[in-house]
């Protein structure tokens, strides 16, 4: 099979590799769309420690179920030619943090991408119990869009967001803007997203964002601004770097939340005084549980969440031309989709 090989910092090419047997458990799927994640993006430059060379990167996919290991056939569940997609994020299922519905804090847990071969290929084996039949009326497209949609999911839960309260998300990427369509679902109508990219700002805009550049404005005057002084109940950093976290814990009301998603710096400087005296809480989003992607599948499934601008289609040979471009400027682009092959 042919797969986008990871090879060394900025270095990626098409290789033909042996294509994945499902054993007893598993399951084959040629993969239809698998996205580039931003995470991603730091083990494309060599600094990310979890994605050593070689490496088929990719967890954000769908596909049809092209083959199944004895026991996974058995249970009738799946069948072959069926479309799916599948929570990268595999764990064992029986530690304390899986059984209390926290799969993602699970101590043996590997993502697919990272710990195993990942879904830019033109095939990938999953077990079966992390495969998931897409519905009626929610397209292989659509389908490759449920792993961040779930990543949202987290964050909006971990939020424990109101209809009253008032809403920052800063980043306005696809985890930005799943993370306003989430806020919205959970009730919350007063959202305001910032981000340096006029398109995305556009998109979140057409989401019913009120939307900041910090090109124009200082963030954190302009949302004490909007919020007569008060600061924001919640605030969600998308992004992962020193400022945006700062800038979020600056625009925290009083005993307010900062939920931190963005792994872009490994580490950030934090006005911890600030944030005792106003007793913020801050938490870290990281993935998603079980739950929280079966969620993220059904709230697509019912159009509550979703894009509609900026997603590109491109062929796997593109692979590296598109991973370079993402690291500068993104344009309209929003999320990019690989296709393994035409049709």
């Amino acid at each position: 099979m042919r797969a986008l090989v990871y090879e060394g910092p900025r270095k990626m090419e098409v290789r033909e590799l042996d294509a994945p047997t499902p054993e007893d458990n598993e399951v084959l799927i040629r993969v239809a769309y698998s996205g580039i994640c931003g995470s991603e993006l730091s083990g494309y430059l060599g600094q990310n420690a979890l994605r050593k060379p070689p490496l088929v990167f990719g967890h954000e996919f769908s596909g049809t179920v092209a083959g199944l290991g004895e026991r996974a056939a058995s249970t009738g569940d799946l069948s072959v030619g069926q479309h799916v997609t599948a929570n990268p994020l595999i764990t064992c299922g029986y530690c304390e943090r899986c059984l209390e519905g926290r799969q993602q804090l699970c101590i043996r847990r590997q993502l697919l991408s990272a710990s195993l071969p990942g879904s830019n290929a033109d095939y990938v084996k999953v077990p079966a119990r992390f495969v998931y039949p897409l519905p009626d009326g929610v397209s292989l497209e659509q389908g490759a869009l449920v792993e961040p949609i779930a990543c949202a999911v987290r964050v909006a839960e971990l939020a424990s967001v109101e209809p009253s309260h008032t809403v920052l998300v800063i980043g306005a990427g696809p985890i930005g803007l799943f993370v306003i369509q989430a806020m919205q679902v959970h009730g919350a109508r007063d959202i305001i997203a910032v981000d340096l990219n006029r398109e995305r700002l556009g998109t979140a805009a057409r989401l019913g964002a009120t939307t900041l550049s910090p090109e124009e404005s200082d963030t954190v005057e302009e949302v004490h601004r909007i919020t007569g002084g008060k600061g924001v109940d919640v605030a969600v950093d998308a992004v992962g770097a020193s400022v945006t976290r700062n800038q979020c814990i600056q625009s925290a009301a009083s005993g307010g939340t900062v939920v931190f998603s963005g792994l872009h710096e490994a580490d950030s400087p934090l006005p911890v005084n600030m944030m005792i005296r106003s007793e913020i809480t801050c938490l870290g989003s990281f993935a998603y549980s079980a739950l929280n992607f079966e969620t993220a599948l059904r709230w697509l499934a019912e159009g509550r969440m979703g894009l509609a601008d900026g997603i590109v289609k491109s062929p796997l040979e593109s692979g590296a031309r598109w991973f370079e471009r993402l690291l500068g400027d993104q344009g309209k682009v929003t999320k990019v989709l690989f296709y393994p092959r035409e049709g």
